[in-house]
């Protein structure tokens, strides 16, 4: 287990940018898958990135529009959102766990969790 601390969320037009970053603490980033989840009012948790090894993953409403990074180095991850759209608006998670896993899209396959950071994106 690690702690997460997320930063960056906030209110932004649509079409606009946010900058979501995710700092580490416990333990070394680089034992780590890390992701980001996503929870709108009234909907379920769902993936929107993730980096398992050296690959990337994005949920197909987030392709092209959203990049996953992390630095080992600064022990910390991030998510740049371009392009954002109203439906993306939601508390965003920064997650971290150690592969493998049942599925990376299960929000309990992933052990760590920040507490989250609201974006908000108007139209």
């Amino acid at each position: 287990q690690v702690r997460l601390v997320e930063s960056g969320g906030g209110l932004v037009q649509a079409g606009g940018s946010l900058r979501l970053s995710c700092v580490v603490s416990g333990d070394t980033l680089s034992s780590y898958a890390m992701g980001w989840f996503r929870q709108a009012p009234g909907k379920e948790r769902e993936i929107v990135a993730a980096i398992i090894g050296r690959k990337t993953y994005y949920a197909d409403s987030v392709k092209g529009r959203f990049t996953i990074s992390r630095d080992n180095a600064k022990n910390a991850g991030y998510l740049q959102m371009n392009s954002l759209k109203p439906e993306d608006s939601a508390v965003y998670y920064c997650v971290a766990g150690k592969p493998p896993f049942t599925s990376y899209t299960y929000p309990n396959s992933w052990g760590s969790w920040g507490q989250g950071t609201q974006v908000t994106v108007s139209s």
